[in-house]
């Protein structure tokens, strides 16, 4: 069964040790990333490829539709871990344009368990409906998809492990992000919050 991803693992790793001899041992002493990676579990959307990164520089957690919710504790776990024992120095939450998870917050249908996952971008697009309901279609989820991470960015800034690391000092930074994939190019959507002070300007 699954022969050839077994394949494609042992092609990889033999490619990895003839680059860098060491690069497996030097993984299995610790794993020290500076980044944390909130992203979109779609397929088309590899965290670590987009950003150019090896194994053990990209601490990472995906969901459907890059959410962020404080209810939520497999996201907090994975925060907690990544501010208060790898202390990374920057989360980025990434969304994508395209992003079906999204379109299914606000396109009617029923879906099941799902809907209750997505009900926070259908509170988003409620707080937005004038600006985006003006739009064209494609525009409109594509505005929605940016309008979500800002969200997001809002949700990860005022968690209370991050506004502690915050109180005690530690370098932290929260970026909210955008991934097309029709060119493979990363949007910074320029609402970055370093501070209990910026993240307040953004509630």
């Amino acid at each position: 069964m699954l022969d050839h991803l077994k394949a494609n693992n042992r092609a990889w790793a033999e490619r990895k040790v003839a680059a860098d001899p060491g690069f497996f041992r030097r993984l299995e002493g610790q794993q020290a990333p500076e980044y944390l990676w909130i992203g979109c579990s779609d397929s088309r959307v590899p965290a670590n490829e987009i950003v150019d990164l090896d194994p053990g520089e990209l601490f990472v957690h995906r969901n459907v539709a890059n959410l962020a919710p404080p209810q939520d504790a497999n996201y907090l776990s994975v925060l907690q871990f990544a501010v208060d024992v790898l202390k990374v120095k920057h989360i980025m939450v990434v969304g994508h344009y395209g992003c079906g998870g999204v379109q299914a917050a606000v396109d009617g249908q029923r879906r099941g368990l799902v809907d209750h996952w997505l009900h926070p971008i259908r509170e988003v697009y409620q707080a937005h409906r004038a600006e985006l309901e003006a739009m064209p279609e494609r525009p409109r989820f594509d505005r929605l998809c940016e309008l979500n991470v800002i969200r997001q960015v809002r949700n990860v800034a005022s968690d209370v492990f991050v506004q502690d690391a915050w109180a005690r000092g530690q370098e932290l930074a929260v970026h909210g992000w955008v991934y097309s994939i029709a060119n493979g190019h990363v949007t910074d959507l320029n609402v970055t919050v370093s501070d209990p002070e910026a993240a307040a300007q953004l509630a």
